[in-house]
């Protein structure tokens, strides 16, 4: 995979204007007024830098300074011990507005009436933020409707991962939320300090326009999530397992099914599933798939990569052998749960859990020990760790709300923003000491009493941005997790389009959720390996060479041919 080196500056609020790209540009429509609204289904692209109407970026001094210094953000710097936290904001705003903000949340929702909730609003200056929680296995597909109809409230959070269920998000964006420009361009340090502190980036990221040919139409409709990069999801091995049957922790793929033959039988396997995570064992990576091939100057997929087959053919051989649980293909399984009972050896996940989990061994409720595996490659390749900096998703504001409602929201967010090492942050993260946490005998913050049900485990207002990240917890967690991450650095590559937020047309949206079914299809034993020309050809029929001429004039508008 070639990522190109030297990139074309942008303008003043800098939009493609290649043939092709955007929503309405896509489509051949006329330029649109700002109060319009627009229709598409032909996909959109925006870039994220070279904005002047962005927040002017202000430092916000740390109060602390980490005890291991990384290069983030790939890399974050790391703290291994838990400093005295300093207040951030000292001048708190009276605050005595009420909103409602939709989030979603895994597991049983906190009681809204919990004091915690009441503590939190007293900190912030006294403003009212009611918690309208939807379910997280669901929340992208339900946001849809909720945005459509105008129901989510005074605003609304979602992850990146969640605009994918929408037929064209940039469209939504523009039709349904609040323009933020003209409130947060500019200096805006003195009343929000911590937004202005957040990286350009970030808020470069929050950018979307009414119409790409037009430059003008460009604004911010959301308040950014936390900027960060480094590698979230993983492959999760029980070490324990391993070393007592005498295992060796696998270094390439080939080796991951030897060991994962070997420690199969008829009631333990080696895998409750593994598909999205495993692409860049055989060196497939891009944006959607999509990378440039310099020497055929043509934008190329990966399935039409030898490649492609060959993890299809690995997929398959888990399936053939047994070492995949054979209920996986319902979907229903608790792989984590599993692995902790020691029926499972390696789960696809969030590197949270690594975490998670030897903490719970720690505390005597778990037992063993985990560790994610290295990177791997297949056939003596040299392995990648697709990486790719930005924020998590955004919080968007209802545009029927008044100039004077938004600040204050804002006001909110600028609280929540509040880094580790603040007593804003403790109280977010952690919740009241004596109730929700204590400090244990090395003096980091542990939960207590409810603190993992209404504090730890919801999103709550902790997806609201912070001006930084760092590795923090349990001393020992944190040491391993930060030389993980060293020793990953050399395998790092950035996707295509960094920096650049693509959406692809609705037709191709469908041919590739169509294109990922058939995969599970011969990845579960429901179709023959056989299929696979026959596959691809569909996907390009229905969609897919629209995809490629979307991200041919996406890459050219941005690099060249080169």
């Amino acid at each position: 995979m070639t990522n190109p080196s030297d990139q074309a500056p942008f303008k003043r609020r800098s939009l493609f204007k290649a043939a092709g790209l955007g929503a309405a540009g896509a489509a051949g429509l006329p330029i649109i007024a700002a109060c319009s609204d627009i229709k598409s289904n032909s996909g959109s692209t925006q870039d994220s830098k070279g904005f002047d109407f962005l927040p002017t970026h202000e430092d916000w001094p740390l109060p602390v300074q980490p005890d291991l210094v990384g290069e983030p953000p790939h890399h974050p710097s790391a703290f291994t011990s838990y400093p005295t936290p300093v207040q951030a904001i000292t001048d708190l705003p009276s605050g005595k507005g009420t909103y409602e903000i939709t989030i979603p949340c895994w597991g049983t929702p906190p009681a809204q009436d919990d004091p915690y909730f009441a503590k939190v609003a007293e900190a912030w200056g006294g403003t009212t933020v009611k918690i309208r929680q939807g379910d997280g296995m669901t929340y992208g597909d339900t946001a849809v409707q909720w945005v459509k109809a105008n129901e989510y409230g005074d605003g609304i959070q979602l992850f990146n991962y969640m605009t994918g269920s929408f037929a064209n998000f940039q469209e939504t964006v523009v039709n349904s939320f609040y323009d933020l420009t003209e409130i947060v361009q500019g200096d805006i340090a003195e009343r929000w300090p911590l937004l202005a502190a957040l990286p350009s980036d970030s808020w470069g990221q929050a950018v979307w326009s009414k119409d790409p040919n037009d430059p003008e139409t460009a604004g911010i409709y959301a308040i950014p999530m936390t900027y960060s990069g480094g590698q979230g999801n993983g492959i999760l091995a029980r070490t324990d397992l391993l070393e007592a049957e005498g295992l060796a922790m696998p270094t390439t793929v080939e080796e991951l099914l030897e060991v994962s033959r070997a420690w199969t039988t008829n009631s333990r396997w080696a895998f409750v599933g593994l598909d999205w995570f495993i692409g860049q064992w055989f060196n497939l990576g891009g944006v959607d798939g999509w990378n440039w091939d310099p020497d055929q100057k043509k934008m190329i997929n990966n399935i039409e990569k030898p490649e492609f087959t060959e993890l299809m053919e690995f997929r398959r051989t888990l399936w053939d052998e047994g070492l995949i649980h054979p209920d996986a293909p319902t979907g229903t399984l608790d792989a984590a749960a599993m692995q902790e009972a020691g029926q499972v050896m390696f789960t696809q996940d969030n590197l949270v859990r690594w975490n998670d989990y030897n903490l719970k061994v720690k505390n005597g409720q778990a037992e063993g020990a985990v560790a994610p595996l290295p990177p791997l490659a297949a056939k003596g390749r040299t392995p990648i760790v697709p990486l790719s900096a930005g924020i998590g998703g955004w919080t968007f504001l209802n545009k029927d709300l008044s100039k004077e409602q938004v600040e204050e929201i804002l006001d909110v967010a600028n609280w929540c923003a509040a880094p580790y090492g603040t007593t804003e942050y403790q109280l977010l993260q952690y919740g009241v000491e004596g109730e929700h946490f204590e400090l244990d005998a090395s003096g980091n913050p542990t939960y207590i009493g409810a603190g993992p049900e209404v504090v730890q485990g919801p999103v709550n207002f902790k997806a609201f941005a912070q001006v930084d990240t760092f590795l923090t917890g349990d001393p020992d967690m944190v040491a391993a997790r930060f030389e993980y991450n060293a020793s990953i650095q050399q395998y790092v590559v950035e996707p295509p389009f960094q920096g650049v937020r693509i959406e692809a047309p609705a037709a191709a949206k469908a041919a590739g959720t169509t294109l990922w079914d058939q995969q599970s299809d011969i990845a579960y034993g429901r179709a023959e390996l056989s299929s696979i020309p026959e596959m691809v050809e569909t996907y390009f029929k229905n969609g897919g060479e629209e995809a490629r001429k979307h991200y041919t004039d996406a890459y050219l508008a941005l690099y060249g041919d080169e």
